[in-house]
């Protein structure tokens, strides 16, 4: 049997790594698509599994149709999702090692395939100020997906931040919010008074949301229980299209535009490091590339020789 290896390092992950939620479900996921098919496989316990047998399987996995719904028959796995496919092999494999379930670590010498890094995609400024027009009518819910969106954009709060975010998290009297973020690591982001003011609003209004269930997240649903994720995310695109904003919109652009335009109007890269929760400034670098101008406008002001 293959799996109960799979859920105790599942369970490793969560109570001794604090792995972020997403990318524990992404490894349960991609190494029990390696155990349905190392079993069809005829291999039935690890340390039957070799350094070869991997490669057979990776070479299976890159000659594969994608599975997902409407893509084209000859699409297949790209550069990104077999990098996490051989990192979740490698983390899974040092561990079984390390507990003494295989003898060695057949994943130790996979090599990491290069992953292009995508520009983020953000929005105008024009478009932040018609997405955070105050709502018409002051109902619970509105005063609720404004105060997300606020926040959001304020803050660069990843959605799981979001969802999570508690009661005790909110020092609106000194403007600020602590965030736990990924790895549990805690720190300490500063909102404005635009954002204060609709949480402000928001938290007036919360009483009308509370059930005897609800627990003490800021963002309450009209049933009074915290936002799922999916749910958070319709939320989302659903006031991108009320404001009549017609580009394909994802909420992982408001954290985009929010280190973007703090780039572009002269902030520090390290300190939107800090505010974003990047364990290294090279994440952050790739905002470098959406802000030309900004870096033009710069060396011209800085640079002796400009």
């Amino acid at each position: 049997m293959l799996e109960p290896l799979v859920e105790e390092f599942l369970i490793h992950l969560n109570h001794e790594q604090g792995l972020a939620a997403h990318t524990a479900r992404t490894y349960d996921a991609l190494l029990r698509r390696f155990t349905h098919w190392a079993g069809a496989a005829g291999i039935a316990a690890w340390p039957e599994v070799t350094p070869e047998v991997l490669l057979r399987y990776l070479e299976h996995e890159r000659s594969r149709s994608l599975e997902e719904p409407g893509a084209a028959p000859e699409k297949r796995l790209s550069p990104s999702s077999l990098y996490l496919q051989i990192a979740a092999l490698r983390s899974f494999f040092r561990f079984a090692e390390e507990e003494g379930h295989v003898p060695l670590n057949p994943a130790e010498n996979l090599s990491l395939p290069r992953r292009g890094r995508r520009v983020p995609k953000a929005l105008a400024e024009a478009e932040i100020r018609r997405l955070l027009e105050p709502p018409v009518e002051a109902t619970p819910q509105a005063l609720c997906t404004h105060a997300i969106l606020e926040t959001a954009y304020a803050s660069g709060l990843r959605l799981a931040e979001l969802r999570t975010l508690r009661l005790e998290h909110l020092h609106l009297k000194a403007g600020f919010l602590t965030v736990v973020g990924k790895g549990n690591k805690e720190r300490v982001v500063p909102v404005g008074s635009a954002a204060v003011a609709a949480l402000r609003r928001y938290l007036a209004a919360r009483p009308s949301l509370v059930g005897p269930r609800s627990p003490g997240v800021v963002f309450l649903t009209r049933r009074g229980s915290a936002f799922a994720h999916v749910t958070l995310w319709k939320r989302i695109t659903g006031a991108v299209r009320h404001a009549g904003i017609e580009r394909h919109v994802t909420p992982h652009m408001l954290r985009h535009s929010f280190a973007t335009h703090l780039l572009a109007h002269g902030a520090d890269l390290r300190v939107i490091q800090e505010l974003l929760g990047h364990a290294s400034v090279a994440t952050t670098e790739i905002y470098t590339h959406v802000a030309p101008g900004h870096l033009r406008t710069m060396h011209e002001r800085h640079h002796p020789r400009a």
